[in-house]
């Protein structure tokens, strides 16, 4: 067989190998296809005239987030539900706070009941099943100051706020959220900087909550200012879902703000390729043209994307809108939001199947929280089979298996003396 039928041959099976996805990719819903669009512009409709509001009000963030959907009245008047899906969510907010910002709400395809941005928006039933922790990740253990959580040894998470565009309903500090919005106070954050200026190991800061984006422009100059001016940190880093649930909030003000202070990155959270809207990657198009990297910290949930082909197109479609798939979140044991628990296996087949099947640019590292705040595990497929003094064994990603050599490391001073 000559090279170039070799050739052929191979690429013919790497064809061949695509065909499963290819199949099912156009049934996946997106936020980016005609059908998608169709719908969010009527349920967008109907929101503006049920609040009165003007397209100029649909496009400024400070609307978005007083007009916050958070009873069940004014729900039904924007998404048909069952009679037992509406008793659910009478029972469920009694327990656990909800609201839904319009832009969001105007994604859910009510017509389907197990609709991916309804879960993660509307309380269910399975909420009030028993188990989980209000705390799984012991972040009131690993507080040494302010509002800071310090679980490595060089970084910490400074919480600004319990405030969101929306309560998803797999958060992980749902125990934070209470019966109103609040920022950390002043002082409570000069605590945290003076920690941060006291401790010069610390090099990465993150700011979240809540979302960090909730904050005002000016606290945000104001928070920024602080920590970048202290020598010993490289950067800082914000938390935010608001260009999923609330692009609005990514104005040319805020953008203004944050150019300020390079290297400043960003971490959000798209779960879904639903999620991946024209507003969405105008959002992220202001943010990555003032220079701000982009990445996603999806969470595994069952019933929305813990599958392979889902999480393919997801991590295939932030790719365009410039966002690098960085962390695929194992789910937390947090109350309330245990039906969205996957098993371990459920992400170790995604992670297996993304390796080879997309660029390496749309495979995020699959991380376990580990208990009590002792920090993220990576977990994966094993493709060291076997390591020995003189070779090893691996398994590629099509499963096929190799020796390679295991040769010990010799002194590049002694190979240039030689």
């Amino acid at each position: 067989m000559s090279r170039r039928e070799r050739a052929l041959q191979r690429a013919q099976e790497l064809k061949e190998a695509v065909q499963d996805y290819l199949a099912v990719k156009d049934s996946i819903p997106r936020g980016m296809a005609p059908a998608q669009r169709e719908q969010y512009a009527r349920q967008k409709a109907k929101i503006l005239a049920l609040f009165g509001g003007t397209e100029e009000d649909w496009n400024d963030y400070r609307w978005q987030l007083r007009h916050r959907v958070s009873d069940v009245e004014a729900l039904l008047k924007i998404v048909n539900l069952e009679e037992d899906e509406i008793q659910a969510v009478r029972e469920v907010e009694k327990k656990f706070r909800w609201a839904v910002s319009p832009y969001y709400l105007a994604l859910i395809d009510d017509t389907q009941r197990y609709d991916p941005i309804k879960l993660q928006a509307i309380p269910t039933k399975a909420e009030l099943c028993t188990g989980g922790q209000a705390d799984p990740m012991g972040e009131a253990y690993t507080n040494p100051a302010g509002s800071i959580t310090r679980r490595y040894p060089d970084r910490v998470i400074i919480n600004v706020t319990n405030q969101c565009a929306m309560y998803c309903r797999h958060c992980q500090r749902r125990r934070n959220i209470g019966s109103q919005d609040l920022h950390t106070e002043r002082k409570v954050l000069e605590e945290s900087i003076a920690y941060i200026r006291a401790n010069p190991e610390i090099r990465d800061v993150l700011i979240t909550g809540g979302d960090a984006l909730m904050l005002s422009d000016r606290t945000l100059d104001w928070l920024l200012g602080e920590l970048t001016a202290i020598p010993t940190v490289d950067y800082v880093r914000l938390g935010t879902r608001v260009l999923v649930t609330m692009p609005q909030r990514i104005t040319p003000e805020l953008i203004q703000v944050l150019k300020k202070y390079p290297p400043l990155f960003i971490n959000t959270q798209f779960n879904h390729p639903k999620e991946v809207t024209p507003e969405a990657k105008a959002a992220c198009d202001k943010l990555v043209n003032a220079g701000i990297p982009l990445g996603n910290q999806a969470v595994l949930l069952n019933g929305i994307n813990n599958d392979k082909y889902v999480m393919r197109l997801l991590n295939q479609e932030l790719l365009k809108l410039r966002v690098r798939p960085y962390y695929i979140f194992h789910a937390k044991d947090v109350v309330g939001t245990k039906h969205f628990n996957t098993s371990i296996d459920d992400g170790i087949e995604i992670m297996e199947y993304l390796r080879g099947y997309t660029s390496g640019m749309a495979i995020p590292t699959y991380i376990l929280n580990a208990p009590g705040g002792y920090g993220k595990t990576p977990i994966g497929p094993q493709y060291l089979i076997s390591r020995g003094k003189r070779s090893i064994k691996i398994r590629t990603w099509e499963g096929r298996v190799f020796d390679y050599p295991n040769e010990p490391t010799v002194d590049l001073k002694d190979i240039l003396k030689a």
